[in-house]
């Protein structure tokens, strides 16, 4: 990618004033993107608004300011206490943790994430996949050649199954997958809430909420500390046969270099929540959102199948109907055009916050210490100046040759603390794209609403919607893996 200037940052800030923020907060609890675009809008790439009408925060989609925060001087910007609040949670795994804890942390979990790591998963990627359409190719057959699906429910089983077999090497049943699910949504919209209107939080400690919020995340806890136990319990068994080697493993089998000692029990639970929330909800997210653009953009759809129908075309006989391996990915990269593009238009990762340590400074804007940012990625992916159309759906802006600004793009944010498990989603959700397309024509079912968008800590939609696959030629070689 090509660097562009960037817009200049005034001196002095233009302010949405406070008694404007607490009028809005209504409108910025349901849905708060179009209350930030209006800000932007009137006021240019780089705010200072109130969150909830109490919190002074500066809001920009500026990539220079962004680039500074999250790069070029990192050190100086912690995550602030609405990340650190949401430890209360998740626990103090690497999306929460701060200082030299994460560092510590990060180095010794960094390898799990490795491009060969991820390459010696693909296989696993390409089962599970397999077995989740396999059954949807057996009824699109008994039906006329097609099925209907609930889209965000679809990609978020597929992508639960892919991080917990990672993560567990072992699948979850459908019931705890769908409690999982639900407590993850549950505990999500209420933090938001908290941090949107915190003058209802007295109201919600008065009606017990943070305690059953508490309980759910206790639930959640258990179920995945079970998991942990039982595994303990194996390795430590007299002539215990070699683990499976998976990432809870690696959890469990890695050593501090300083001291030589393991994990404890309540930093391994952290760690594999972390990685379990954010390793599914993300790809999710991302992935429903690019079934949503590519039932509309057909022509996009085609051109990943004729790309892959060329790649297969070079195949020998006995591998026409294999899974793609991790190593003809770099030749199937219009998929991977697409999954970048839907994340450009709709960034999982769609707000960051930071928290200025020590005062600063940017092109001459002063940055007091204790400073809150409010990193507007969502903002930033939509930006004219730096998208053409920003609106439309065009995956070639990816390709090679193409003029793109190479800050004005972070949907794994950036900087040392650039999302882990980047490689591990990109792989995952390209080969998702390119076996479901080679299966299947996606179609919106006709009379649904509209799709909007649901920003919790990840940016959803806001209710389910409905796609019609269309099988294309019945794949038997799938219907085996799947059985």
């Amino acid at each position: 990618m090509a660097d562009s200037p960037f817009n200049t940052v005034p001196t002095r800030l233009p302010q949405v004033p406070r008694w404007r923020s607490v009028l809005r907060s209504l409108a910025m609890a349901k849905n708060p993107l179009p209350v930030l675009e209006a800000a932007l809008n009137r006021f240019g790439d780089t705010v200072q608004v109130y969150i909830g009408g109490v919190q002074k925060t500066i809001l920009t989609q500026d990539p220079g300011l962004i680039q500074h925060v999250l790069q070029k001087n990192h050190r100086n910007y912690a995550k602030s206490k609405y990340t650190q609040g949401f430890a209360r949670y998740v626990g103090h795994g690497l999306l929460t943790n701060e200082g030299a804890d994460w560092l510590r942390q990060r180095r010794l979990i960094q390898p799990g994430f490795h491009r060969q790591r991820v390459a010696g998963l693909t296989g696993l990627m390409q089962d599970i996949i397999a077995e989740t359409l396999a059954p949807l190719v057996a009824q699109a057959g008994a039906n006329r050649g097609e099925v209907t699906v609930s889209t965000h429910a679809l990609m978020t089983r597929l992508t639960f199954r892919i991080i917990a077999r990672s993560v567990f090497s072992t699948s979850f049943t459908d019931a705890e997958l769908d409690r999982v699910a639900g407590l993850i949504t549950q505990i999500q919209a209420f933090y938001v809430r908290t941090i949107r209107q915190p003058y209802l939080i007295p109201w919600f400690r008065l009606r017990g909420r943070f305690r059953y919020h508490d309980q759910l995340t206790a639930e959640l806890r258990d179920l995945l500390g079970g998991y942990i136990a039982r595994r303990r319990q194996a390795n430590e068994a007299p002539q215990a046969p070699a683990p499976p080697d998976d990432l809870l493993q690696m959890l469990l089998d890695v050593r501090y270099e300083d001291t030589g000692q393991p994990m404890t029990t309540a930093q391994v639970l952290d760690e594999a929540l972390i990685l379990l929330i954010a390793g599914h909800e993300t790809s999710a997210n991302a992935l429903t959102w690019l079934l949503y653009l590519l039932a509309q953009h057909p022509a996009e759809a085609a051109a990943i199948r004729t790309e892959t129908a060329a790649v297969l075309a070079t195949r020998r006989a006995e591998q026409a109907e294999a899974p793609f391996s991790f190593e003809e990915l770099p030749r199937l990269s219009r998929a991977l055009y697409a999954v970048q593009e839907a994340m450009r238009l709709y960034p999982p990762a769609w707000m960051i916050d930071r928290v200025a340590l020590a005062d600063d400074e940017y092109q001459g804007l002063r940055i007091p210490q204790g400073t809150l940012f409010s990193l507007y990625v969502y903002g930033l992916h939509h930006a004219l100046q730096y998208w053409p159309q920003p609106a439309e759906f065009r995956p070639q802006r990816f390709a090679p040759g193409q003029e793109l600004t190479a800050a004005a793009y972070a949907p794994f944010g950036g900087g040392p603390r650039l999302c882990i498990g980047m490689q591990f989603a990109l792989t995952e959700m390209q080969l998702v794209t390119l076996e479901l397309l080679r299966h299947f024509e996606v179609e919106l079912v006709a009379g649904q609403p509209l799709v909007s968008t649901q920003p919790l800590i990840t940016l959803r939609p806001k209710s389910d919607f409905k796609l019609r696959l269309l099988c294309l030629t019945p794949d038997p070689s799938l219907k085996e893996r799947g059985a």
